[in-house]
């Protein structure tokens, strides 16, 4: 120890000497946290639909672009080792996408400060577990 009376750090934490964190005792250890699988390949065949989706249709069918590329991201995600799953559908999102985009427009752009978390929160309650696995 030196005068200052400053410590050393802890030594990092061994399989013998680390307890479970709160909540997480049941996380199999062989199984990381966290996994994305997705390939360069497929997140640019998908890329490339959704946008001549959202092009050929000016923006109106950007709907189910947009549920293209989050069931491609829901597909490669596992969480624990559990799959994710998209379960929203372009159709439920139509009306109020151009509701939104007619918005918009009227109002120059500004009202895209409010869809953006309206389409982030819609998105994030259509998430779920795959119920397969």
């Amino acid at each position: 120890m030196s005068d200052s009376g400053l410590q050393p750090p802890p030594p990092p934490p061994t399989e013998q000497n680390q307890a479970p964190a709160e909540g997480n005792s049941g996380r199999r250890s062989d199984v990381p946290a966290f996994l994305f699988d997705g390939g360069a390949a497929t997140y640019f065949g998908t890329g490339i639909l959704a946008l001549l989706v959202t092009v050929f249709t000016f923006g109106i069918a950007y709907p189910f672009a947009l549920v293209l590329r989050e069931r491609w991201k829901a597909k490669h995600t596992y969480i624990e080792g559990r799959q994710l799953m998209f379960t929203g559908k372009g159709l439920g999102l139509f009306g109020n996408w151009i509701k939104w985009l007619l918005l918009t427009i009227v109002t120059l752009g500004i009202y895209s400060f409010w869809v953006i978390p309206r389409l982030t929160k819609w998105k994030v309650e259509h998430q779920a577990f795959d119920p397969r696995q």
